[in-house]
């Protein structure tokens, strides 16, 4: 019983260790949240959601954006400006992500079949970089598509 007594100490700070290293771990792994947006003016209700989605989740989540198929035509500089229902429009909510440092990334492929490149992109979108997918968070990665 005494050796039992001498132990608690030990096995006491063996469990405080092991919960701040599981805490630490969770708070390494935090989880980010992929949008995939492929439509534009063809379908102006899902891409409105879509950027809705990203503002709301990047409020407390890593974001990225990923823009292709019809969706590019819809963040190039001189776009027009998306209108839907409620929504904020294309115009606003692209400008409020980017002032929010939310990474948008239109597909390379998808600028050349609408014969654009990455010098017509609207500020704070981007050409498409693989590592990036990976490289912004650290946990799970949480996918919607639009």
């Amino acid at each position: 019983m005494t050796r039992l007594l001498k132990q608690i100490p030990i096995l006491f700070a063996a469990a405080l260790l092991l919960c701040g290293a599981i805490g630490l771990r969770a708070a390494e792994n935090r989880e980010g949240v992929f949008i995939h947006i492929s439509h534009g003016a063809d379908d102006p209700h899902r891409l409105l959601m879509a950027l809705n989605m990203a503002s709301m989740m990047s409020a407390d989540h890593p974001v990225v954006i990923y823009f292709d198929i019809k969706a590019v035509e819809a963040v190039l500089k001189d776009s027009p400006d998306i209108r839907f229902a409620h929504f904020p429009s294309s115009k606003t909510q692209l400008a409020e992500l980017a002032k929010r440092g939310v990474t948008m990334m239109a597909c390379p492929g998808c600028l050349k079949v609408a014969g654009k490149t990455g010098a017509d992109l609207a500020p704070g979108v981007q050409v498409a970089d693989k590592a990036k997918f990976f490289s912004f968070t650290s946990g799970r990665i949480i996918t919607l598509d639009y």
